[in-house]
């Protein structure tokens, strides 16, 4: 039984499908992208993120994106958690762990009535709203196809489905640990609620 999932809802430009360390994607749609190399296709459920790797190609690769790629603000990812927040209440989604980081989010949360491709989709469609509404959108500045926003998150997410209590725990450690990894502070979001199998 899938009693939650860990979520990983990526910035646009944070993870390339053609990342040397590997990727869930099986193509690169930008033609300015492929030239660093074709799609990095793995099937390996646990992070990529210390694998040793030429970071320099990384780099120059993310340079070829059509936009720069995004990294939220202390002020933008306090609205993003606005936004989840907003979000989980009016859905009754349960939500264990959170952490905002400048180019992706990571949450744990208890399975729901919506799939977790829906609850993905529309915590990213949550926090949007949020950091346009308080006039933070990262890519603002940046319009696509007349009025259309550019999208400041990474198409599909991650994630990986919890099926008992001590990988709940251990996915909940995780989260809680990596601002302080990255040398950022320790989160407390309100809408977080303690595990209780």
């Amino acid at each position: 039984m899938v009693l939650g999932s860990h979520v990983i809802l990526s910035a646009y430009g944070f993870w390339l499908p053609n990342d040397p360390r590997g990727s869930w994607s099986d193509f690169v749609g930008s033609w300015e992208l492929a030239r660093w190399g074709r799609a990095t296709i793995t099937d390996w459920r646990q992070s990529l993120a210390g694998r040793p790797h030429d970071r320099q190609v990384r780099f120059d690769a993310k340079g070829a994106l059509k936009h720069p790629p995004v990294r939220f603000t202390g002020p933008q990812i306090q609205a993003i958690g606005r936004g989840f927040a907003d979000f989980a209440a009016k859905s009754g989604l349960v939500v264990w762990a959170c952490a905002i980081l400048p180019d992706h989010a990571h949450l744990v949360i208890a399975s729901h009535r919506y799939t977790v491709e829906q609850v993905a989709i529309l915590l990213k469609g949550a926090a949007t709203r949020q950091l346009l509404a308080e006039g933070l959108h990262p890519l603002a500045n940046v319009q696509v196809r007349g009025d259309r926003q550019t999208k400041l998150w990474a198409r599909g997410f991650w994630k990986v489905f919890l099926n008992a209590p001590h990988h709940v725990r251990c996915a909940i450690r995780y989260v809680e640990s990596n601002p302080l990894k990255m040398g950022l502070p320790d989160q407390s979001w309100p809408f977080v609620r303690p595990y209780d199998p």
